[in-house]
């Protein structure tokens, strides 16, 4: 009897262990339940979120083109979202100024409307700044007019003839034929109504940029547009300004322009034909009034900051190179760039 009550003691305290051993031994991810999260899990540069779990801290400064500025303020938007301790700076002196202070140490990121001079990647050697550059978005600008203009083509130099720094006062398409020297289409002796972006928006700048610095670089002209036209920051504002008359002139980014009624898209000849303005031709670059954008990356910085390594996840992620591109405007880059792009970051 009293062996019968030891066996069943043993066999109740056996039983006992076995459950507290299964029940320590839960959450390892074996029965179907999450695994704890682990520093670093988030950000990434395959086209993945910045998961919120993955909290960093610090402080990321950027300068630069002020074409690129509103992409890195709506991904630095996005990104405070999930990363809210870590403290973004955007500025847009330009994007000289941007390399200038990026070779001297004093930025984490610069933002360029174009790629790196020689002059500036030797300023950034000479100064120990080692960095990667990513192709982040493409700058569209659609070159319009009213839908019932028989126009269907213009080249730069029309473009400069009508609204470069020498044709103030001009009223008439045609008049784009009375500078000297400039070889111009036969435009139409109808009335000129222009409207665009005002000096503030980054599409003025890239538009002068792409369009009208080199001829007026050429004629020994500053390089911006005559001041007597209707401007407005609004870009559906200047779309209904052109709406308001068939021989109109007006320019704004592809993306407000795309499915804008009563307006015409013009084809622009930047040398090589008339090209038209569609997501395809500006992403590849066909068509002329189009360039890629770039942001630039300190790797030393990277390295040391875990909130700029993760800023930078998230600006490659598909919040950032999809989702703020587009939002604010720009053409968002091919899948196979967007995958040169992460590739370039990871393999830094």
């Amino acid at each position: 009897m009293r062996q019968a009550r030891l066996f069943v003691l043993i066999i109740g305290l056996l039983t006992t262990f076995a459950l507290v051993v299964a029940a320590c031994g839960g959450g390892n991810g074996d029965d179907g339940g999450e695994p704890a999260s682990q520093p670093g899990d988030g950000g990434n540069a395959d086209g993945g979120s910045q998961e919120s779990g993955s909290s960093v801290s610090g402080r990321v400064t950027i300068s630069g083109s002020s074409t690129v500025e509103p992409i890195s303020v709506r991904v630095a938007e996005l990104f405070e979202d999930v990363q809210p301790d870590v403290r973004v700076t955007v500025d847009g002196p330009g994007t000289g100024d941007g390399f200038k202070l990026f070779c001297e140490g004093e930025t984490d990121i610069s933002d360029a409307s174009r790629p790196i001079k020689e002059s500036e990647a030797a300023d950034c050697a000479e100064a120990g700044i080692e960095y990667v550059e990513l192709r982040v978005g493409i700058d569209g600008i659609a070159v319009m007019t009213g839908e019932n203009n028989p126009v269907d083509c213009v080249s730069f130099k029309d473009i400069y003839g009508m609204v470069g720094p020498e044709s103030t006062g001009f009223g008439s398409w045609s008049d784009a034929g009375s500078l000297s020297g400039l070889e111009t289409s036969n435009l139409p002796d109808a009335s000129l109504d222009i409207y665009g972006p005002g000096e503030e928006s980054g599409t003025f700048d890239s538009f002068v940029e792409i369009v009208l610095e080199h001829i007026a670089d050429e004629r020994g002209q500053d390089a911006t547009t005559r001041p007597d036209y209707n401007a407005n920051a609004d870009d559906n504002v200047i779309i209904q300004g052109i709406q308001s008359s068939d021989t109109s002139f007006g320019w704004v980014g592809f993306a407000f322009a795309a499915h804008a009624s009563g307006v015409k898209l013009l084809q622009v000849d930047g040398g090589d034909g008339c090209k038209s303005a569609n997501a395809d031709t500006i992403a590849s670059g066909e068509y002329p009034v189009s360039r890629a954008l770039y942001i630039y990356v300190n790797k030393a910085n990277a390295v040391a900051s875990p909130a700029l390594t993760a800023y930078v996840d998230f600006y490659l992620s598909d919040e950032g190179l999809g989702t703020a591109v587009s939002q604010v405007g720009y053409v968002n880059l091919t899948d196979d760039a967007k995958s040169a792009t992460r590739a370039n970051w990871s393999g830094r």
